[in-house]
């Protein structure tokens, strides 16, 4: 058969591959479930580095695990979470958008409560020149004592609000793999560790409370085994410009780590991130973006959590160095080469 009599058919595959492709998507109809994505920057889609223009700085990313899964099932997203909010963020801008009609809810919350940033922005740090466990200590202790009853009136007030919804709790995945193959930062394996374990130990506080109110907990932490910073395959940014980026999943991150953890257990089935899904989730852009222009001024008064990268030649540098018996000089000559 000659390729001008095959071309027809070829044509009639193809139109049919296409239409099959587009209908794998559902569209957003005017009656879909609505889905309310709550939380903070591992919510929001912080370190995709592409954003709504949303009048925020909230950092919120069609690339972000609510948006894909969203766009895949047809679901309508209010899409509240926002990079840098806290528990009380979440109370005070976040909890209005949630109602009797409210069908699903995903909320990540609790890193920046602990100082998560501020506890990276002093591991960093070379150890002559921060107080690393000490950091990770106030932080172990505030998880321990403090955040579970804050969650726990936190997830009753989503309960309460949202009666009827199926609510998800999300959790942090482990940032290092054991090498800090960044140029900017000094984590030792000592301190990666026990970083490690400070996001486990968050988890586990959040998984018990989450419990506690009946909602189910999707822990990311499996799914991100062999993709931590520096890792062959990087899930997870490591030190980057600009510094929001730093230490939040990338676009793989959210569609091959969260979005097939949290799918499964918000909607019964596993969300597979294809490229109908990512063109349906960008072609609902405009859409999320012009919805949380209405929250403007609430988002306003989130303040954003950043690690602020490492400033080796600060006022007090050699003076710590010698502290600790470091040669400040020989030592920063040795990281210039």
């Amino acid at each position: 058969m000659s390729a001008l009599r095959r071309l027809p058919g070829l044509l009639a595959a193809a139109s049919l591959a296409l239409t099959a492709a587009l209908l794998a998507v559902p569209p957003v109809s005017a009656g879909a479930p609505s889905y309310v994505a709550l939380g903070d920057s591992y919510s929001s889609g912080t370190g995709t580095r592409s954003y709504l223009p949303d009048g925020t700085s909230c950092q919120r990313s069609t690339y972000a695990y609510p948006s894909l899964i969203a766009a895949s099932r047809g679901y309508a997203l209010n899409f509240r979470a926002c990079s840098g909010a806290s528990i009380p963020d979440v109370t005070s801008t976040q909890l209005s958008a949630l109602s009797a009609s409210t069908s699903y809810v995903t909320i990540s919350i609790g890193g920046n409560d602990a100082g998560f940033a501020e506890v990276l922005t002093d591991c960093a740090l070379p150890w002559w020149a921060a107080d690393c466990d000490g950091s990770i200590d106030d932080a172990q202790a505030f998880i321990n004592n403090q955040l579970p009853g804050q969650l726990s009136t936190l997830y009753a007030a989503i309960r309460t609000r949202a009666p009827s919804a199926t609510v998800v709790v999300v959790g942090y995945p482990r940032i290092f793999m054991g090498v800090d193959c960044n140029a900017g930062t000094w984590f030792t394996a000592h301190e990666m560790t026990r970083l490690n374990q400070t996001a486990d130990l968050l988890n586990s506080r959040t998984a018990t409370a989450a419990a506690a109110r009946g909602f189910t907990f999707a822990n990311p932490t499996g799914r991100f085994v062999g993709h931590a910073v520096c890792s062959s395959s990087e899930w997870i940014n490591g030190l980057s410009w600009p510094i929001s980026e730093s230490f939040h999943p990338n676009r793989p991150g959210h569609a091959s780590g969260y979005t097939p953890t949290v799918s499964p257990v918000l909607t019964g089935a596993t969300v597979t991130v294809t490229r109908s899904t990512l063109r349906a989730a960008r072609e609902h852009a405009d859409a999320l973006a012009a919805e949380q222009r209405q929250y403007a001024a609430q988002d306003a008064s989130i303040e954003p959590q950043e690690l602020m990268a490492p400033d080796i030649t600060a006022p007090g540098m050699r003076r710590l160095a010698r502290q600790h018996g470091v040669n400040y000089d020989r030592w920063l000559a040795r990281q210039s080469r």
